[in-house]
């Protein structure tokens, strides 16, 4: 009796790996690595007594679907003008690898899963927070981007969201001392985004964005600001907060700042885009030193 042997089309294959990758840059997973991050660090400093791996093992869970479907739903909303930038113009969307009702449907089923899990995996001010992120990033920040640089600012508050979620999801309340932890992540945000947009400007500009003014030519202004925030910044963290505070911990703070303020200094005094791009790098391995400390500190 004669068999057939069905191998599998490794066409089908290649374009089934290609559609997963493709929706899985949606979810923009170097921006996630970030949010679990402070996620991490709002739920191990609210926590108390040994820590709960479950607990912030789900907390972590449901936040990073929410921040996917946030992600994905932001780049559905963008896709046309994102066409129309260089640094964009491949992305699934905008090239048209992923459908624009493909994308809706798996922003908007990411989202309600993440919301409902952290419902009943952790609790009802965890997912509160979580989808308050989620619709003031949609609804606020998004549609600014291309009426107001004041985006930045109005944008900072759901990108500083993610401390609280860590922290809810471990005390099942908010408190001074996790306002304090979302207040060091509201500041960083505009010396790390700030550079980001010297470095796009015409890019931003061709698609209509307007993330700086329009009277700053020659980002003067901006730089200024990025000098401001970081010296906010920096002073706001060697304030006790969720550490213990003492000569050691503000030692500590008083280097991370350094360190930061140094690359701030020659953004201050230079239009160069690879200066911008040097302090945005050096302000993500600021944050985790700065989180980190804290975390030691609390130990």
């Amino acid at each position: 009796m004669a068999t057939t042997n069905v191998r599998p089309n490794p066409l089908s294959r290649q374009a089934l790996k290609s559609k997963l990758q493709d929706y899985y840059t949606l979810t923009k997973p170097e921006v996630n690595l970030l949010i679990l991050m402070t996620t991490s660090a709002g739920y191990y400093l609210a926590s108390r007594g040994p820590l709960r791996i479950g607990g912030l093992v789900n907390t972590l869970l449901g936040t990073l679907l929410v921040a996917s479907g946030t992600a994905t739903l932001n780049q559905w909303m963008e896709r046309v003008w994102d066409g129309q930038m260089r640094r964009t113009a491949l992305r699934p969307l905008p090239s048209g690898r992923v459908g624009a009702r493909e994308g809706l449907l798996f922003g908007v089923m990411l989202s309600v899963a993440g919301g409902v899990y952290l419902v009943f995996a952790v609790n009802r001010l965890a997912a509160l927070l979580a989808i308050s992120t989620l619709l003031s990033y949609l609804l606020v920040y998004t549609p600014l981007k291309r009426r107001t640089p004041l985006c930045t600012l109005l944008g900072a508050f759901p990108g500083a969201m993610p401390t609280l979620i860590g922290w809810a999801g471990a005390a099942a309340t908010i408190n001074r001392n996790a306002w304090f932890l979302f207040a060091i992540l509201f500041l960083w945000q505009f010396p790390h985004f700030l550079a980001i947009a010297l470095m796009y400007r015409e890019d931003y500009l061709q698609a209509g964005y307007r993330m700086l003014p329009r009277f700053d030519l020659d980002s003067r202004f901006t730089r200024a600001e990025i000098v401001g925030f970081t010296v906010v910044l920096v002073v706001t963290t060697m304030l006790p907060g969720t550490g213990r505070g003492g000569p050691l911990y503000l030692t500590a703070m008083t280097l991370a700042g350094a360190f930061l303020f140094y690359y701030v200094a020659k953004l201050a005094r230079s239009t160069s885009k690879v200066v911008a791009s040097r302090l945005v790098h050096a302000s993500v391995i600021y944050l985790p030193v700065v989180l980190g400390i804290m975390i030691a500190w609390k130990a």
